[in-house]
């Protein structure tokens, strides 16, 4: 990856997380709480539509390394196509955010909209609401939102290296990390967090493994890629 290429990347990455700490700050003091309670009290977290929603974000992960596994065996008879070279790159792009998103939720420390479980602080169960950095636990793990960030480091992957399915891509996360705010899982500003956190972790795995194209280069790749590893095929 070129200096200047890398630059750029970087000088976009600050912009998106400055941007992203203007949404986090603005929403703490004046979105959050009233869309928790909204959710609450019109029980929109009673849509079972919601939920089902919310159940793909850790099966991925679950699944990943086994993906990567089976994609490891694979290579042994080949190159890879551009699809299985893709959800590669998804995985451990997946896998990475994810722990990012640990040490984050650890860094940060943040209350829960709802109490889930071994009566939890939260804003709803007991009126608890906000950050205490550095305390561990998942009764204080909110932000950012887990889900949200294996949603974009999975999916954003697949965006930037396939353009063609970029719409159903970006409908079916935002699908998803409404449910998350629906299902009262996580504040909105939770949400928006890890949805940078996992976009940035998946954009550089992007660039790292140079998967990025335009929607114009699409094709040509596609064709040239998946005729290199069935000449190599054919030669075995």
């Amino acid at each position: 990856m070129p200096e200047d290429d890398y630059r750029k990347l970087l000088r976009r990455t600050l912009i998106a997380v400055a941007s992203c700490i203007a949404a986090v700050v603005t929403c703490y003091f004046w979105i959050d709480r009233s869309v928790a309670f909204f959710v609450y009290h019109h029980q929109i977290d009673k849509f079972q539509v919601f939920r089902w929603l919310t159940y793909p974000p850790p099966e991925l992960q679950t699944w990943s390394p086994l993906a990567l596994t089976v994609l490891m065996v694979r290579r042994a008879w080949g190159p890879f196509v551009r699809w299985q070279k893709v959800l590669l790159v998804a995985c451990l792009s997946l896998i990475v955010a994810d722990e990012f998103r640990t040490s984050l939720g650890d860094v940060c420390g943040r209350y829960w909209p709802e109490t889930w479980s071994d009566n939890n602080p939260s804003l709803i169960g007991n009126g608890r609401y906000g950050f205490h950095p550095f305390q561990r636990g998942d009764d204080i793990g909110s932000f950012p939102s887990g889900h949200a960030t294996r949603i974009l480091g999975f999916a954003t992957v697949w965006l930037i290296a396939t353009p063609r399915g970029r719409v159903i891509g970006a409908v079916l996360c935002a699908a998803m990390l409404m449910s998350l705010v629906a299902m009262n899982y996580h504040f909105v500003s939770d949400v928006i967090a890890g949805s940078v956190l996992g976009g940035i972790v998946a954009t550089y795995a992007v660039h790292l493994a140079r998967l990025q194209m335009s929607l114009r280069e699409y094709p040509d790749r596609v064709r040239a890629e998946t005729s290199a590893a069935t000449r190599v095929n054919d030669l075995r």
